[in-house]
């Protein structure tokens, strides 16, 4: 769901695979201190799962 809200609203945004590069992980975690995904870093505002609306808000997208 990230993934396509992103590109519905032409986001740049890279992906990693957490499940494939352990330094990732750890970086993932540091910043989250949870294991789950997608964590979202927009300008060092972390968002853990998909929400919408405050992601929206993050990025000023009405």
């Amino acid at each position: 769901m990230a993934k396509e809200f992103f590109k519905k609203y032409n986001i740049a945004y890279e992906e990693f695979d957490v499940a494939s590069d352990e330094g990732k992980l750890k970086e993932m975690v540091s910043k989250s201190h949870q294991m789950g995904v997608p964590v979202i870093d927009i300008d060092g505002e972390i968002f853990v799962g998909f929400n919408r609306s405050e992601i929206a808000k993050a990025l000023k997208i009405s």
